[in-house]
């Protein structure tokens, strides 16, 4: 039997993302590294369903009609302040960097990042959430 490459405890990751290519392309690959992964197209939805689920990590999309992911993740840490997030987004902007950390986001990854440079990302995350 495979040896899982992440710890059983953090299996659950929620992909918030408007557009339906990139939530499934990761749902995909979050799902062959073994990952309980759950998806929402908005942050509303989003909400809703860390409300329901408690995902161990959420990935957040910052621009996206409707509720944004800065306020999507206001929202998540009042609803569940251990969650981590790691926002996703194509706009290199310092202000909303800034007010994303602020408002408690792990980290920020630039649109387009590579699958490896996510991969080790979460697992810099999830080796922090175990310590």
């Amino acid at each position: 039997m495979l040896e899982m490459p992440y710890p059983m405890e953090t299996r659950k990751i929620l992909v918030v993302d408007d557009e339906d290519d990139v939530r499934l392309f990761l749902q995909d690959f979050l799902s062959e590294r073994e990952f309980e992964v759950s998806a929402a197209a908005s942050g509303e939805e989003a909400v809703s369903l860390v409300r329901a689920s408690t995902p161990d990590i959420v990935l957040l999309d910052i621009m996206m009609p409707g509720m944004d992911g800065l306020a999507c993740l206001e929202a998540i840490k009042k609803e569940q302040p251990k969650t981590n997030v790691i926002m996703i987004t194509a706009l290199n902007d310092d202000s909303r960097i800034a007010k994303a950390k602020k408002l408690g986001a792990y980290n920020y990854i630039l649109k387009p990042f590579s699958l490896g440079y996510l991969e080790s990302e979460l697992m810099r995350l999830i080796d922090k959430m175990q310590a």
